[in-house]
């Protein structure tokens, strides 16, 4: 009697505990355990730019070999590397003796050639004067000659007209020889110019303000005329314009097509210990065919010439950015079969939605939804490939910056460090 009633409710107990695990099996918790996980971010807005660092170098903004145009003996030379000049200032005199005998000569012909001037206006004047008197006399014996008839001979009358045309020849004679004497005058004059610039020439000048950067004569010395196309002919010193200075920077040529004139540009001169900023001023729109590099330049003002030529700068150029931008994960994007970008994209009932997007400027971390998606939705990140559109998940929400910089480098240069292992 015991046993049986033991074995029923034994039995009522195993009814109850599988309807109670049936009944546990098909509530919320179950469905929740089933539904899968995605982790997601969410769209903010924010900034993306693209930095370039590059070691640039500084050079003068011009550099110029100064030679004389005349030859000769360095009788003096005022100036020495490190000085400096102005434009105008007198850097060397030389000695060229044959040059002060050329000048005595050209002005003396110059002045001969004045004095053939004088002389044929003299004769001009004479000439038109008797012309004159001629004409006159001629034109009274016609007037005589046709009031009384027969009054004056005809002979008389042909030997005044023969008188006349031959005084107005001689007019035009002196004339003639009045223009060859003022054009023997003019290559008189030019010559003795010439001679006198070659004697200028003598005294060599700055032809701009800038450092003497080295100096290859000494007094004494023969100096070659820097007209003629002759190699050997060294100049008297090399000037350099160090208050305006060229940073040039090599621009890799996938960064080609970000660099604009006036784009800012970063600059830190370790060496002196200065930081300023710059402008692109202009680049060579030309790609170094070895270094698959563009030269690019920005102009450094250097009045207080703190800045030596051939010193190292780090610069750092921006290359492209985009502010208060919506921005996801580059985790986010998904390249879908007609090659447009996608985003997988929660609603608020966690169900997902496949979005076509328009993606802008990108980084490393970060890019930029320039249509498609509003900021607060939440995307997918990462494994997109195992859910489908309208699916329902579950959300766990990763924290993601909302801006990046990105950072390239095109090569720095450290001067501890090289300080260091030149020490080694």
């Amino acid at each position: 009697m015991h046993q049986r009633s033991f074995l029923a409710i034994a039995a009522a107990c195993a009814v109850i505990a599988i309807t109670s695990c049936r009944s546990g099996g098909s509530g919320p918790e179950a469905s929740a355990a089933t539904m899968p996980s995605a982790r997601v971010a969410v769209a903010q807005r924010g900034d993306i730019s693209h930095m370039l660092t590059l070691a640039g170098q500084f050079q003068p903004y011009q550099v110029v070999d100064v030679h004389p145009k005349v030859s000769g003996y360095m009788k003096r030379i005022n100036v020495d590397i490190g000085d400096i000049v102005h434009e105008g200032e007198t850097l060397a005199v030389l000695d060229v003796p044959e040059l002060k005998a050329q000048l005595q000569e050209s002005a003396f012909q110059l002045k001969q050639s004045q004095e053939e001037i004088a002389r044929a206006e003299h004769e001009l004047r004479s000439a038109e004067a008797m012309d004159a008197a001629v004409h006159a006399q001629y034109v009274r014996l016609q007037q005589a000659a046709a009031t009384r008839p027969g009054l004056i001979a005809q002979q008389e009358l042909d030997d005044a007209q023969a008188k006349d045309l031959s005084s107005q020849a001689q007019v035009d004679a002196a004339k003639s020889a009045m223009a060859g004497a003022q054009q023997h005058a003019e290559a008189a004059r030019s010559d003795n110019q010439r001679v006198q610039d070659l004697e200028n020439y003598t005294t060599v000048t700055a032809p701009i303000s800038g450092v003497v950067v080295w100096r290859y004569a000494d007094t004494g010395a023969l100096i070659q005329g820097g007209t003629g196309s002759n190699d050997q002919a060294l100049p008297i010193v090399r000037l350099s314009q160090s208050s305006l200075l060229r940073l040039r920077i090599p621009v890799p040529e996938d960064d080609v097509k970000f660099v604009h004139e006036g784009d800012q540009v970063q600059v830190r001169v370790d060496a002196i210990n200065r930081s300023f900023t710059g402008k692109i001023v202009r680049f060579t729109r030309d790609v170094n065919f070895e270094t698959r590099t563009m030269e690019t330049e920005v102009d450094v003002d250097n009045k207080d010439l703190s800045i030596s030529p051939g010193m190292y700068a780090n610069t750092a150029l921006e290359l492209a950015s985009v502010k208060n931008v919506v921005t996801i994960p580059v985790e986010a994007l998904v390249l879908n079969a007609q090659k447009q970008e996608t985003v997988y994209a929660l609603d608020p009932g966690n169900r997902v939605h496949i979005r076509t997007v328009q993606v802008g400027l990108q980084g490393s971390k970060l890019a930029e939804i320039t249509s498609g998606l509003e900021p607060g939705y939440r995307v997918l990140i990462g494994g997109q490939d195992k859910y489908h559109d309208d699916e329902e998940v579950s959300s766990i929400v990763a924290s993601a910056p909302a801006s990046e910089t990105v950072q390239e480098s095109g090569g720095m240069i450290d001067l501890k460090a090289g300080a260091s292992g030149g020490g080694q």
